[in-house]
């Protein structure tokens, strides 16, 4: 006790010598001041504000002062803030083992020790022996009295860590499932877009000459000229397909010889139809096809055909949730989509075509795609922008590598490339047989061993060696998730592309990126005032 009474004296004495020169600088400029309002009365106007400044400045400097004192190895600032955080943890370590009145005790001594604190802070002035040593020296016996019932550091430890654990996991949770609502959120049809499609559907069904007009498109000789320029897009989305058909026209400098093959499901076969015939797309040719109609896609003849209707896939992708440590991105229909995967078939659904430009339906289109079409791909039948100037877009993310079937073929320190924006040589595709690729691939992962999900992992596979990496300005990725694009290789770029959950006809659209999709939306249509798209 006399070493802890020293150690509140010490302070103390310091203090003291401090005050005495306050006391006679105080004394100093008080008779300055005297002497100052003797000889001029007009000084007051000057006097007055400056020394209402110098008590603002010695009110700051105090609390200056206050915060060396929470740093100062002998303040009872620093006593007092160090025994509350150890006092805080004795509190929860009290509730747990049902010692209520010991944390009431606690937590009562904590408070007061707040208040104190409170004070000086407020006023910037230190605390003082005779406040603090009350707080510290209860404080410490009931420190004392936890350790005596054993709550001691080891426990202590022990209880932060569970705490701790427990905190993380309920963020994982948190974060797992504010992730699964944004999928269903990217996933989901607003209801403006529902409202189209509605409308559309009626028009298709009730106005004849739309249809009678489609059957002349499909016997158009323009579908299969090879000295035109030929576009396919695979999408259920028709504003979205609206708006990469129209983007391209816009910045083409020949709209007239481009055509555009777009393959959708059934139920938006018919809204596909009716948008494209009644409106005009500066003379560009538009097809559409539903997937239904290709009778060849079928089980015996494709192993994701067969893949996508097992019981075990719908169980998989709109079963219940899977846990904590399960990634919900995986967990995605759009996956049970088989037009998700119809690019692996344009061959064969365009026998008679001989290079072809694929257009995902979330890409905006800046510049002319027509030079596209005369790039050497060098007897390759891929040409994409590659994307491994980040490690993470290897071969070795994407595969397993573990699987000696992998590994024994591919390198995994290959460059990953992008889908959503390729050239295809559909000569030298069929010389190489890609699609067999594919299959082959397809068969290897049925147990889902090799890849995890997507298209890219199998493109990857199938057009290993026969990719020919293009300029990165033809396609610029990722305005739907990075925030931080750089504006001048966004104005560069031929085609944005806005992968990720973050579509811009979604209200999870990124702001500074969605004008540059709205403004190939066609305003003036009445169906879209009807619906307030845009």
């Amino acid at each position: 006790m006399r070493r802890r009474a020293a150690e509140f004296r010490r302070p103390v004495r310091r203090r003291f010598s401090h005050w005495i020169w306050l006391l006679l600088a105080a004394f100093s400029l008080a008779a300055f001041v005297l002497f100052l309002v003797q000889h001029s009365h007009r000084n007051d106007r000057v006097l007055h504000p400056l020394m209402e400044r110098n008590a603002k400045v010695e009110h700051f400097a105090k609390r200056l002062n206050f915060t060396e004192e929470v740093l100062s190895a002998t303040s009872f600032s620093r006593q007092l803030s160090e025994q509350m955080i150890l006092a805080k943890a004795y509190v929860i370590i009290a509730k747990e083992h049902n010692n209520l009145h010991l944390a009431w005790e606690i937590s009562s001594k904590i408070r007061s020790c707040q208040l104190l604190l409170s004070k000086a802070a407020m006023t910037g002035e230190p605390v003082t022996m005779e406040e603090a040593e009350p707080i510290i020296k209860s404080m410490s016996s009931l420190i004392f009295k936890a350790q005596d019932v054993h709550y001691d550091i080891a426990t202590t430890i022990a209880t932060m860590k569970s705490h701790i654990h427990a905190l993380e996991e309920r963020a994982n949770a948190a974060t797992i499932q504010s992730t699964v609502f944004a999928q269903i959120s990217a996933e989901t049809l607003p209801k403006s877009l529902h409202c189209l499609n509605v409308k559309l559907m009626s028009d298709w069904l009730k106005m004849s000459s739309l249809q009678e007009l489609s059957r002349v498109r499909r016997n158009s000789l323009r579908l299969t000229d090879n000295s035109l320029y030929h576009f396919c897009i695979f999408s259920d989305n028709v504003m979205a397909t609206s708006v990469v058909v129209n983007s391209t026209v816009i910045n083409a400098d020949r709209s007239k010889q481009l055509v555009f093959h777009i393959v959708t499901n059934g139920i938006n076969y018919g809204a596909m139809q009716a948008w494209f015939l009644s409106n005009d797309f500066k003379g560009a040719m538009v097809e559409v096809q539903s997937i239904e109609e290709f009778d060849w896609l079928n089980e015996s003849y494709s192993p994701i055909v067969k893949q996508l209707q097992s019981p075990e896939s719908w169980a998989f992708y709109i079963g219940p949730y899977q846990g904590v440590n399960f990634e919900p991105k995986l967990q995605n229909p759009k996956f049970l989509s088989l037009l998700n995967h119809l690019r692996f078939y344009i061959p064969e659904i365009y026998p008679q075509l001989e290079k072809v430009v694929f257009l995902d339906d979330d890409v905006v289109v800046q510049k002319d795609l027509t030079p596209l079409f005369s790039l050497d791909l060098h007897e390759n039948v891929n040409g994409a922008v590659e994307t491994c100037l980040e490690a993470f877009h290897r071969y070795y993310k994407y595969l397993n590598f573990s699987n000696s079937i992998i590994s024994s073929k591919f390198d995994p320190q290959a460059c990953g490339w992008a889908l959503g924006m390729n050239v295809f040589d559909l000569v030298a595709w069929r010389k190489a047989n890609v699609t067999a690729r594919y299959h082959y691939w397809q068969e290897q992962n049925a147990d889902g061993t090799l890849w995890k999900l997507g298209t890219l992992p199998p493109a990857l596979l199938s057009f290993y060696g026969l990719t020919e990496p293009l300029d990165r300005r033809w396609h610029v990725l990722g305005l739907g998730y990075d925030l931080n694009i750089d504006n001048c290789l966004i104005e560069s770029a031929a085609v944005i592309h806005f992968n990720g959950n973050m579509k811009p006809w979604l209200k999870l659209a990124i702001g500074r990126y969605k004008p540059l999709w709205n403004k190939f939306i066609n305003q003036s249509h009445s169906h879209l005032q009807d619906c307030a798209i845009g």
